[in-house]
């Protein structure tokens, strides 16, 4: 199974002016972020795309490529690249660059995101929201097949018989679909034949069972091999010595923003209680010690056989000590116990 971490670049925000404070520093601290994941033998490091003041990452594909030139075998991948408001001809050209830029090393985690800033900044209707992402990702799919596109669609212009350039390093760049729970999401995935990423941060993981099923089921039904699908796993989460200092590092930053957010989306607020319950053995989030969060890991994947897990380590502004002592436990310590046991059981 891939281990890796995913992060949105989290930055603090003014309470007078709403603007964000101090974004070039956290972008700086984002590539050094990468390139530890690199060296301590990560598997996947991937940026998200917000457009709001507490996220300092709206271009992923730049920070990622300021992240090529300091690593040399870590997986870069887009999570996600909001392809409802994007141009998948542009989105295609920039991450077949960043391929070829790092020799093999670029993905795409195509999703329709959590926010909906992105729509009014790019001239999108949100009445569009369905057709807009399912007919943008068709036409991403049929980039990374056809060197030479025909295509017609309501949302964007005619391409006939255009070539598109450059092509990617490897053969098919991969594509990745985020999903966050919807059966018709998940059909999608499986319709195109194409991995998915599954974002779990509430509730009980052991409920998306019949949702990896029902995918598994529907790529079958649609002539894909079964034995070449893949499911990721994206979780919040953070690792520290102890699972006391975890649980006390990661709780005023993800309780700051999840309960932000519930003011913004009508959520109550997270009680200590439901903080506590949420990472206890069964619950959604991955937070502990090295031991506790590789024995998190490999529960869920008794329950889901996945091949992929990347842990969100910083939901709100962390210092950025912490989140590197984060990363290099979670490479160390994390990662070889998780493959260790995987071996072990495939044996």
């Amino acid at each position: 199974m891939q281990l890796g971490i995913y992060t949105f670049g989290e930055t603090r925000v003014d309470a007078d002016t709403g603007r964000a404070l101090e974004a070039g520093q956290r972008l700086r601290d984002q590539v050094e972020e990468i390139e530890l994941a690199d060296q301590v033998g990560l598997d996947v490091f991937g940026l998200g795309e917000h457009h709001r003041p507490d996220y300092a990452i709206s271009a992923p594909a730049v920070v990622l490529a300021a992240a090529i030139a300091r690593t040399k075998r870590i997986i870069l991948t887009s999570s996600v690249t909001v392809l409802s408001s994007d141009d998948p001809v542009r989105v295609f050209q920039t991450f077949a660059t960043l391929d070829q830029l790092s020799s093999g090393r670029a993905e795409i985690m195509a999703g329709r995101g959590s926010f909906i800033e992105s729509f009014p900044l790019f001239g999108y209707d949100l009445d569009d929201y369905e057709s807009l992402f399912t007919e943008k990702l068709e036409l991403l799919v049929k980039l990374r097949d056809q060197e030479r596109v025909t295509w017609s669609g309501k949302h964007r212009p005619a391409l006939a018989d255009q070539p598109v350039y450059p092509r990617p390093f490897q053969d098919r760049l991969p594509i990745w679909v985020a999903v966050g729970g919807t059966a018709a999401s998940a059909a999608r995935a499986a319709r195109l034949g194409l991995p998915m990423a599954v974002a779990i941060i509430g509730g009980e993981p052991v409920r998306f069972a019949p949702l990896l099923d029902y995918y598994r089921d529907q790529a079958i039904r649609a002539g894909h091999d079964a034995a070449k699908l893949q499911i990721g796993i994206n979780s919040h989460g953070f690792v520290a010595d102890t699972t006391e200092a975890a649980a006390a590092l990661f709780h005023g930053p993800l309780t700051g923003v999840m309960n932000r957010l519930g003011q913004e989306r009508g959520w109550p607020p997270m009680t200590r209680a439901q903080y506590e319950q949420q990472i206890g053995p069964r619950g959604a989030l991955v937070v502990g010690s090295p031991e506790a969060v590789a024995e998190k890991i490999l529960f869920q994947h008794t329950i889901f056989r996945h091949q992929r897990f990347l842990l969100q380590l910083s939901v709100g502004p962390m210092p950025h000590a912490q989140v590197m002592r984060a990363i290099e436990l979670f490479g160390t310590r994390v990662a070889p116990l998780v493959r260790s046991e995987l071996s072990r059981r495939a044996n």
